[in-house]
């Protein structure tokens, strides 16, 4: 049987799978790792240069493979194009998309050296699954290194339509990079008809369907949004509801309404917008005011990218706003931390939240969504209230939709979800709760290893 190798920017490590520190892509795969699988990846250390043998470590029949990055790949790779030139365009943010071509040159130069690295650990029957837009052309660069099995690649961010595509000047190379895979996954049927539409007005591929044919081969193109292992999370949940944590934010509440968002600190989750749509609701429905507590979770992220530092200053600042407005000497309206918590005393959080908002700009999924949903209690559920703009609405339909660039749509829909009676909240959340259990992590690796494996 083939082995499988998992190849993504950072590895996680075997610690750290379940940890706070674990991202999407390490949650969701935790369950499916097999004994034998490789994972390679980048070690997450910045050293004089870039290594060239990777180091080794084992943890439960999973081998971790890593390599470091030199100073100046590191900042032409990953603070330079991937994060100032593909996180921007892939979300949609134009104005703050910065490119220079030295940028672009260390971004394919790091992708040779992962292929490198990867080709002295592979075998003529493996198979390679590689995640996302930091290695797009990674498939190119193990075909031109002489790997002639499968190679699957996913991207967990949205895909642009052509009028986006084209503000990038390399837009043409990527594209071609991409059709080096065998399979290329997609969150939603919308991200995955861009890509198609732009291979064949970039590049002239002719279109068959879902699959790009180029130069012979076909690849085939495919939808598989990611979930969540919601069981567990429900169960995680269920038990931190009754810790010593949790209450204390009880009692912290006073019987007051907990609103509740979680994410990384990123200038694509809305986080601004979220801050004055909670503003517009103390000031239109003042009802509200001294019955609800919002809780806003961004734990700190690329804090050497300026984008970042920026953002950090205005929700510091939004925050002070809103808190001087409306707090009295017994309420604070918003209370607002960057530390990361624990995704067991979040899952309880989740748990006694009324409101769960998750209002990002663009996303590709969003698994916060997903969790809030499973976390809830079914008898007396909270609201979800998502974005449109969010992978997840494609399947989350009834959760209360917005457009989060409109700070009153988040009232109004706020005020909706504090006013809801019980039966209405629990037919919605009995609807999320199906589709969140049904389209779990498991599914998602097993349909696209299977598409792979094709």
């Amino acid at each position: 049987m083939a082995r499988l190798v998992i190849v993504s920017n950072r590895v996680p490590g075997p610690r750290a799978k379940g940890a706070a520190s674990a991202g999407g892509l390490a949650v969701a795969l935790q369950s499916f790792l097999a004994p034998g699988t490789l994972w390679f990846g980048w070690s997450g250390k910045v050293a004089a240069e870039t290594s060239t043998e990777p180091v080794l470590v084992e943890g439960d029949g999973v081998t971790y493979a890593t390599i470091d990055l030199g100073a100046e790949d590191y900042d032409r790779f990953y603070v330079g194009f991937a994060n100032s030139s593909l996180w921007p365009l892939l979300h949609f943010r134009l104005g703050l998309m910065r490119y220079t071509r030295a940028d672009f040159a260390g971004y394919l130069a790091v992708n040779d050296a992962f292929a490198k690295a990867l080709m002295a650990l592979l075998r003529d029957d493996d198979t390679i699954w590689v995640h996302d837009y930091h290695l797009i052309p990674l498939g190119a660069a193990l075909r031109a290194a002489g790997f002639r099995g499968r190679i699957g690649f996913f991207l967990h961010i949205p895909f642009v339509p052509p009028s986006v595509l084209e503000a990038l000047p390399p837009a043409r190379e990527l594209l071609h990079a991409m059709c080096a895979y065998d399979v290329v996954g997609f969150q939603t049927r919308t991200h995955l008809a861009d890509f198609v539409d732009c291979a064949y007005r970039f590049s002239g591929f002719a279109v068959e369907g879902d699959e790009v044919v180029t130069d012979g081969r076909r690849v085939r193109a495919i939808a598989d949004p990611i979930g969540i292992d919601a069981v567990s999370f429900a169960r995680i949940a269920t038990r931190a509801a009754s810790t010593a944590y949790i209450q204390r934010v009880r009692e912290s509440l006073v019987g007051r309404a907990l609103v509740i968002s979680a994410e990384r600190l990123d200038y694509s989750k809305g986080l601004p917008h979220r801050f004055e749509g909670f503003a517009c609701l103390l000031a239109r429905f003042p009802q509200h005011q001294r019955r609800v507590s919002m809780l806003q979770i961004a734990a700190r992220s690329r804090e050497d990218v300026v984008e970042y530092q920026e953002l950090r200053r205005e929700l510091d600042r939004l925050a002070g706003d809103i808190n001087g407005r409306f707090s009295g000497f017994d309420w604070v309206p918003l209370r607002y931390m960057t530390q990361t918590v624990p995704r067991t005393k979040l899952a309880g959080l989740f748990r006694i939240a009324r409101i769960g908002l998750v209002t990002p700009l663009r996303d590709g999924m969003n698994l916060v969504a997903k969790e809030f949903v499973a976390a809830q209690d079914p008898a007396d559920p909270g609201v979800l209230i998502l974005s449109r703009f969010a992978g997840a609405a494609e399947e989350l339909t009834d959760a209360l939709l917005v457009n989060p660039y409109d700070p009153d749509d988040i009232a109004d829909a706020m005020h909706a979800a504090l006013e809801m009676p019980l039966e209405e909240r629990q037919a919605r959340h009995a609807v999320l709760r199906r589709a969140v259990f049904e389209v779990t992590s498991a599914r998602y690796c097993d349909v696209f290893t299977e598409a792979l494996a094709a």
